[in-house]
């Protein structure tokens, strides 16, 4: 890791691509255009309304992230992506329904000056959406080349002196890694010969990887979580994270479950259930896209609830997740929750939870922050995996022989403490500096023997 002083400043315009402009994508950029005018507060991004708590005692500060580290200014951003729908990003943002018209129509001139590039697509890994605007040639590798082509060129128009990109398009089918994922040169024999185990996903990860973008990949299903895209990223000095953005059901899962184990109350069970009517929803009712968001959800209990360590208390939860997808809701998504619990003497308790929520308004500021904090990565000179941005992932992807963190407070502890690091200040710790600095108690070995 670099020391501090070598983190090069935010200057110049950032870019931000999203293969998949849809219901996430346009409620990004309009909220980033709202915050420009003042037209709205960006509530739920860290980046722009957190606080970091800096030093201890009377020293202690608590600014702003966003005046603490020099982060890109939203006045910077220019954003660009592909769909395989050729609507602007104000003729999508009207489809997807998200937002109220009196703000998008405020917001109109920009957002419809945003045509998507033509996409990669392949139907095998999402049967449920067709499209028209996809690039003519199939092979593989030519799509990369072209995808290529396409950053150079969003570039070269916007004037940008950085890029980024953040994978907003939809679930792939869950697949199991092939071999041709096990190595750079595997992978890129496989692009030349149009290996069908490569899926799109991975031919924008590669291509932007190739062109040393930062990559975050917002889907549960394999991309950058392959031994080839890991190494090429080594090798370009890029910055990469993933996966499956936490919203919704997952996000409530990671603030209960931590206090559940902090009091040490047993879980028996945890039903969940979702139901909502986007995009998202309608390719999830594929049963093989809902198995990839079906294994990310899942983890996440089992990595703060360990039945290994704690087998009287959570060694045999049945946890189950299901997704309906249901038209009249929309964007809207409802998420219900069972949780079956008991406590002292292994007397019986439930927790039900009902969290009406809005997927896209959740998604976007994550968005948002995964962009920021990738491109500070990036002129902080890390690269590879990026664990730290864990507190935004259902599926945080590690280093090789790492485990997850899935706890959020412990994840948030981690990525303040690596601002804090790229800043020169302290990590902070639970340790009360008072009683640190108190004079140790001596204690008797003879009577404590």
């Amino acid at each position: 890791m670099n020391s501090p002083s070598s983190l090069l400043p935010a200057s110049g315009r950032l870019g931000v691509l999203m293969p998949g402009l849809g219901a996430v994508a346009t409620t990004f950029v309009a909220g980033v255009l709202a915050a420009r005018q003042g037209l709205a507060y960006p509530a739920g991004s860290l980046t722009q309304a957190s606080h970091i708590q800096l030093g201890t005692g009377t020293g202690s500060r608590s600014p702003l992230i966003r005046d603490f580290v020099p982060l890109a200014d939203l006045n910077d951003l220019v954003f660009g992506g592909w769909d395989i729908f050729p609507d602007n990003l104000y003729d999508a943002a009207r489809q997807a329904n998200v937002l109220e018209r009196p703000l998008l129509d405020q917001l109109q001139p920009e957002l419809a000056a945003i045509r998507p590039m033509k996409a990669v697509f392949d139907p095998h890994y999402v049967r449920n959406l067709s499209g028209s605007w996809v690039k003519e040639t199939t092979n593989k590798w030519e799509q990369v080349q072209d995808l290529m082509a396409d950053i150079e060129h969003f570039s070269l128009v916007n004037q940008c002196q950085r890029l980024v990109m953040v994978w907003c398009a939809s679930t792939e089918r869950y697949h199991e890694p092939q071999p041709v994922h096990q190595s750079l040169a595997a992978f890129e024999r496989g692009l030349r010969e149009s290996d069908p185990a490569i899926a799109p996903s991975m031919l924008y990860a590669y291509a932007a990887l190739k062109m040393r973008v930062p990559f975050a990949m917002g889907a549960p299903n394999l991309c950058v979580d392959i031994p080839a895209l890991e190494e090429l990223a080594r090798l370009t000095g890029t910055p990469l994270g993933g996966k499956d953005f936490k919203t919704g059901q997952t996000l409530m899962k990671t603030i209960i479950a931590p206090g559940l184990r902090a009091r040490a109350l047993g879980v028996n069970g945890w039903f969940s259930t979702n139901i909502l009517g986007n995009r998202d929803g309608l390719v999830l009712d594929a049963p093989e896209n809902f198995q990839t968001k079906e294994v990310s959800k899942g983890r996440v209990l089992e990595g703060i609830l360990d039945g290994e360590m704690s087998p009287e208390l959570w060694g045999d939860i049945h946890h189950k997740v299901r997704i309906e997808y249901y038209p009249p809701h929309g964007d809207n998504k409802e998420g219900w929750d069972n949780i079956d619990i008991f406590g002292w003497l292994g007397y019986k308790m439930q927790i039900k939870v009902n969290f009406l929520c809005r997927d896209s308004i959740l998604a976007a500021p994550v968005v948002l922050d995964l962009a920021l904090f990738l491109d500070l990565a990036q002129r902080a000179g890390l690269s590879g995996v990026q664990e730290w941005l864990g507190f935004y992932w259902k599926s945080p992807q590690t280093v090789a022989g790492s485990l997850p963190v899935h706890d959020l407070f412990q994840q948030l502890n981690k990525l303040e403490n690596m601002l804090r690091y790229l800043m020169g200040e302290e990590p902070m710790t639970n340790l009360d500096i008072r009683y640190s600095e108190a004079e140790p108690v001596e204690v008797d070995s003879e009577t404590h023997s």
